[in-house]
């Protein structure tokens, strides 16, 4: 078995996961391929937070035993954390392994784990027991060409009533400072944007003994390490604290982007998600880091069709983001998971309800995205390229089409021209000499 493919489903820690156990496996002397009717592994590495997401993974196992029936397919990640036996028993898998062993995935490979599976070659223990951190240093041939993903915390010890994780990723934990600090310093000798991600990223450095918050890690990183920028992905709101949107407004080293889960804007459908928060409070987070970063990407995760949301709960909802400064949304439509609370709720909301209400915050979302690139127009913006020649991302988290191919992995200042349909376009110098 000396040829892999991994296929990585969902969130940026699946993604962060994915290079781990690429690393972990290429130091075993398993080469990656990039089809699987080359591979005589295939590891799909999934998510759970949707049906959607599980019906994708179960079409893909379906879709590669067809493909190559001879490849033997393993499966990891928070679907096979939560429904093993479902798994194992889909065509041509061979291991299920979840979230609790991921760090033996080159052992069970080659037949050297410790332990006894509990049922055949399905490998899942207890989640809330696990203190394992998968953090096989990220090297520069794994994962995002130019944009890394590291994964500095996992787990979630909240409890929000229509979320599967923390069922499947455990408890929250951190990876140690230390460990953070050496391995920005090796990617930095080679990116020059470095996204820092985990389930609750917030959370970082909140266990015991650790002593620090995720402001000083950042400064942490600033100070000892050549770093050129550093993007945060979604911090829940009410760890944008003021020291930490003050660190973010201040440093040109660091992305002007916050991403803040939103959820719901009405406080009736927050209590009943067992949100931690209010809508009067994410608003000061947000009008705060607005006031701070005028330029700043604001963007917030929403769910529509949460169990009991009338038509009243949705509007106010509906005009909350409204009358907030967002520039993106990600609109997710409410999925029961077994196992949570939300689940057995009565007042279902019909999923032809669900759909509609998704449509409308997604026409909401693309007007007020509309807005704030239109405020750009003629303006420098610095980008960072990416892995095509004629594509970047702007330090606010705007999609960029550069006039003329570009090196990737470089952190430039261009002039915005015009708008895309999804982002802007870099104005061409020939253009203006004409």
């Amino acid at each position: 078995m000396g040829k892999f493919l991994i296929h990585n489903f969902g969130c940026r820690a699946t993604q962060a996961d994915g290079a781990a156990i690429e690393t972990l496996l290429e130091r075993r002397g398993m080469a990656e391929v990039h089809e699987a009717a080359e591979a005589d592994v295939v590891i799909l590495n999934t998510c759970t937070v949707t049906s959607s997401a599980d019906h994708d993974l179960r079409q893909a196992v379906r879709r590669i035993h067809r493909e190559n029936p001879g490849a033997r397919i393993l499966v990891t990640g928070c679907y096979a954390q939560r429904a093993p036996e479902e798994i194992a028993a889909l065509p041509g898998v061979a291991w299920v392994v979840g979230n609790s062993h991921k760090t033996q995935i080159p052992q069970i490979l080659s037949g050297e784990a410790s332990g006894t599976p509990y049922h055949g070659q399905i490998f899942v223990g207890d989640i809330f027991a696990e203190r394992d951190f998968l953090a096989a240093p990220v090297e520069e041939a794994s994962g995002d060409r130019t944009r890394p993903n590291l994964k500095i915390q996992d787990g979630c010890s909240n409890r929000c009533s229509f979320c599967i994780i923390p069922f499947v990723r455990g408890r929250s934990r951190s990876m140690p400072a230390a460990e953070v600090v050496r391995q920005v310093r090796e990617l930095a000798q080679h990116y020059r944007e470095i996204v820092l991600s985990g389930i609750n990223l917030g959370r970082w450095g909140r266990e015991p003994g650790i002593g620090m918050r995720l402001a000083d890690l950042l400064r942490l990183l600033l100070e000892e390490t050549d770093v050129e920028r550093l993007r945060l992905s979604s911090v829940e709101p009410m760890d944008w604290s003021d020291d930490l949107l003050g660190l973010v407004a201040e440093s040109p080293r660091i992305a002007k982007h916050v991403h803040a889960p939103l959820q719901t804007g009405s406080d009736r459908i927050l209590r009943l998600m067992r949100r931690r928060y209010r809508a009067r409070h994410y608003a000061d987070r947000v009008l705060r880091a607005r006031r701070m970063m005028p330029d700043a990407a604001i963007g917030a995760d929403v769910m529509v069709g949460f169990p009991g949301e009338t038509d009243e709960d949705f509007e106010e909802n509906r005009r909350f983001i409204e009358n907030l400064p967002f520039t993106y949304l990600h609109v997710f439509t409410y999925s029961e998971r077994p196992g949570t609370a939300a689940a057995e709720m009565p007042h279902q909301v019909p999923k032809r309800v669900r759909k509609g209400r998704n449509r409308i915050l997604r026409e909401l979302a693309a007007a007020k995205n509309l807005e704030f690139r239109r405020r750009f127009l003629g303006r420098r913006l610095s980008v960072v390229t990416l892995g095509e020649e004629r594509r970047a991302l702007s330090d606010n988290y705007i999609p960029v089409e550069l006039a003329r191919p570009r090196e990737p992995n470089q952190i430039i200042e261009v002039e915005v021209g015009s708008l895309t349909p999804a982002g802007l376009r870099e104005q061409d110098p020939l253009t203006v000499l004409t």
